[in-house]
C-alpha cells in the first residue's frame, strides 16, 4: 500500500478556514463598536476640560468690591480699594462700538450697572447678570419705540467649547454680553458676590 505522508487533524484544518473566512460583518461591528468608545472617551474628555478642570486651575480671589470693564481694551478688572488687583481679557459682541439701543444690536452696554443674579446651569459656563436696562435705557428705548433688550451676563464659553477657549477670545462673539475663559470664570463666579456694582466704559 502506497504511504501518502501525514495528514492535518480536520479539526485544525477547520479552525483555521474559519478564522480566515470571518464575515466582514463582524468585523466592521468590531471596527465600529472600537470607534463608538474612541468617541465616547473624547466626549467625557471634553466634559472633563470643559466643566471640571476649569475650577481646579482657578485661583481663589480676595472679593471684588467692584467690577470695571473697559470696552476699547478689551479688559475686565476686579477691584478693591478702588484699584484693581486682577485683570482678564474679554470678547464682546459682534458691534461693540457704542452704548447698547435696542434688542438684537449685538452692543454692550455702557454706564454703571450692578451684578444682581448669577445662573450656575446657563448656555455658557456660569454667568452673571448685569441689571441693563435701567430705568434711562427702558426710557431711551421707549422715545425710539424700540425694545431695549436685555439679559446681558458676565459667563465663559458656551458649553461643549471651553476647550477652545483661548482661540474664541481672539473675536467679539457674543450677542452683546462679556464673555471670559472658563478658568476666568470660575474666579470672578467665586470673588463677585449678587450686588457688586460693575461700571462699563467704552
Amino acid at each position: 500500500m502506497r504511504h501518502l505522508g501525514p495528514v492535518a487533524p480536520a479539526a485544525t484544518i477547520s479552525s483555521c478556514e474559519c478564522a480566515r473566512r470571518l464575515p466582514k460583518a463582524v468585523k466592521v461591528r468590531h471596527r465600529l463598536i472600537a470607534i463608538l468608545l474612541i468617541v465616547l472617551a473624547l466626549g467625557v474628555g471634553v466634559y472633563f476640560a470643559d466643566s471640571r478642570l476649569p475650577a481646579l486651575f482657578a485661583e481663589e480671589l480676595p472679593q471684588a468690591e467692584a467690577v470695571l470693564v473697559v470696552k476699547e481694551e478689551r479688559k475686565l478688572y476686579l477691584l478693591r480699594d478702588g484699584e484693581p488687583y486682577r485683570e482678564y481679557g474679554i470678547a464682546l459682541g459682534g458691534n461693540p462700538v457704542g452704548h447698547k439701543q435696542e434688542e438684537g444690536d449685538q452692543r454692550t452696554p455702557e454706564g454703571d450697572y450692578v451684578l444682581d443674579w448669577r445662573n450656575p446651569n446657563s448656555m455658557a459656563h456660569l454667568s452673571l447678570h448685569v441689571s441693563y436696562p435701567n430705568e434711562h435705557d427702558q426710557a431711551q428705548a421707549e422715545v425710539r419705540g424700540v425694545s431695549p433688550g436685555g439679559m446681558i451676563m458676565i459667563h465663559g464659553q458656551m458649553n461643549g467649547f471651553g476647550w477652545l477657549g483661548h482661540l474664541l477670545q481672539r473675536w467679539d462673539w457674543t450677542d452683546g454680553c462679556i464673555a471670559v475663559t472658563n478658568v476666568a470664570m470660575e474666579e470672578i463666579w467665586r470673588a463677585v458676590p449678587n450686588g457688586t456694582p460693575i461700571r462699563i466704559e467704552p
